[in-house]
């Protein structure tokens, strides 16, 4: 079946908000005919000046994390209630940076995805193996386990606001990217497991991004594969040259 394929780019703990506003702006002229499915994600301080510009377009406000409860005493988080607040649409959860550098387990992130589906977000759930991992041939098994436990609770009505992002760890920010056959295999062993947990149907219609130093040079040999429905970009999203054409791959 033919599914959209949609293209988030993720800026990471990069740019001012004068940056984030002209890059926003550069993709939403770019952008207006492009035929996917489109996201920016700024910094939390850039979303309200982000979400001016992109508001009415066809690109998508997103955000790169979310606390895990709605509001109270958690000092340096921001609430789901927040980010509703800015206009957002979508939030980021399981990021392999949050998961290995800020030590986020599979129930933590469980709880934020059932917390964003909740207030009604679209969610991209991260999932993806270490190097180590994958040289012990553990890597489907890993990408199971976090799909398996960042959907815990989600219901089958809930799992169309769902995208799964595969990400291998040791491809992001590495230069190193899966090749397009290595990637596809887990994205279809991935579908495989939303089979198991929501029907065949239904799995055939989620939509699994590859991230992992995806570039202008290698992003339309990715997208050919067919359960490749898209990237989330990290690096070459923060230049409108190199994000557009990989927004825009023939």
């Amino acid at each position: 079946m033919s599914r959209p394929y949609y293209i988030a780019g993720n800026w990471k703990m990069h740019k001012t908000r004068a940056e984030a506003a002209d890059l926003a702006k550069a993709l939403v002229t770019d952008l207006k005919d492009g035929k996917h499915k489109y996201l920016v994600a700024p910094s939390f301080t850039a979303l309200e000046t982000v979400g001016t510009i992109v508001k009415g377009t066809n690109i998508m406000l997103g955000a790169q994390d979310c606390a895990c409860e709605e509001q109270g005493a958690h000092t340096g988080e921001v609430s789901v209630l927040q980010l509703k607040d800015l206009g957002v649409q979508v939030i980021i959860l399981g990021h392999s940076e949050r998961r290995h550098i800020y030590k986020e387990d599979d129930l933590l992130i469980n709880k934020k995805v059932n917390l964003a589906l909740k207030h009604g977000f679209e969610v991209i759930l991260c999932v993806g193996e270490l190097l180590e991992e994958r040289e012990a041939g553990k890597a489907e098994a890993v990408c199971e386990r976090q799909t398996v436990e960042g959907l815990k609770g989600v219901s089958a009505g809930d799992i169309a606001r769902v995208t799964i992002a595969y990400e291998p760890v040791w491809a992001i920010g590495t230069g190193k990217t899966a090749t397009p056959e290595d990637a596809e295999a887990i994205h279809a062993h991935i579908r495989k497991v939303a089979a198991k947990l929501y029907g065949a149907d239904t799995a055939a219609k989620i939509l699994i991004q590859y991230g992992g130093s995806v570039k202008p040079d290698n992003a339309a040999a990715l997208m050919a594969k067919e359960n490749i429905d898209g990237a989330l970009v990290g690096g070459a999203a923060l230049k409108a040259d190199t994000f557009l054409p990989i927004a825009k791959f023939a």
